[in-house]
């Protein structure tokens, strides 16, 4: 089934360093742009992340030290990638918990300027497990009957994960051929960060998502404790996050 868009759709995977937007780093990304007429584009690159990559995340996307020794830093090509994506939706496999949330901590963290909140976001691996609870080659196999070759490489899986939406569109005819309903969709929570750190309650209010004050209004939370802001913006937490809870605060602070 042809998408239906109003924007291009970009598909996206990204190969890392391990799965922490804190401290890993991209080695690999592949975006696969559809646009509203049915064309596509495709582009691949490998990054130096600039730290070793562990022997564990080697062992799954087969990414070594010296296949990125020559490759430019993500602060090299973050700029084009930014521009190829710019306008666009995005769409993955996991990647409303993994990928958007990593790929936008590299632009943070490299000064690169891309506002990405206001895009929607498919993520086909939550289509794919509220319809029938499978990985990636098992969706694949399933939904397009056939073997996925070269998974866990960033540019074999974007493709796959194309052709699964595709395929998914075709199988349930529940399911709206519409960006807009397919982000809601495949949204687990509301998220006002990417990380997830920070929601929306079922009255549009923004709460916390973990911890001790799970659920309680950010607000009011860094007007009782005035040391949770501090606490938050020295821990491991995602750019992101740390800038959406300063907006929030300063926001407050004005009213």
């Amino acid at each position: 089934m042809q998408l239906n868009l109003k924007n291009p759709l970009v598909f996206f995977d990204l190969e890392t360093t391990g799965v922490n937007a804190n401290s890993d780093r991209i080695v690999e990304i592949s975006y696969l742009k559809v646009y509203p007429n049915g064309n596509e584009e495709t582009k691949t690159f490998r990054v130096n992340p600039g730290m070793p990559i562990p022997k564990e995340a080697s062992d799954i996307h087969h990414i070594m030290d010296e296949d990125v020794a020559n490759s430019p830093s993500f602060k090299e090509i973050g700029k084009n990638i930014a521009k190829d994506i710019e306008g666009c939706d995005l769409a993955g496999f996991n990647s409303n918990r993994f990928d958007v949330p990593m790929l936008v901590e590299e632009f943070l963290r490299n000064d690169i300027d891309i506002d990405l909140s206001k895009r929607k976001l498919i993520d086909v691996q939550v289509i794919f497990h509220k319809m029938e609870q499978r990985t990636l080659s098992a969706a694949y196999k399933f939904y397009c009957n056939a073997e996925l070759e070269g998974a866990h490489g960033a540019e074999a899986d974007t493709r796959a994960t194309y052709e699964v939406l595709k395929s998914q569109l075709d199988r349930y005819p529940d399911l709206a051929n519409d960006v807009q309903y397919l982000s809601e969709f495949s949204s687990f929570n509301r998220n006002v960060d990417f990380a997830g750190k920070i929601v929306l309650n079922d009255k549009d209010q923004e709460v916390f998502n973990f911890g001790k004050y799970k659920d309680q209004l950010v607000e009011e939370i860094l007007k009782k404790d005035t040391g949770y802001y501090g606490w938050m913006m020295q821990g491991d937490f995602a750019l992101n996050t740390k800038n959406v809870l300063t907006r929030i605060r300063l926001r407050s602070m004005n009213k």
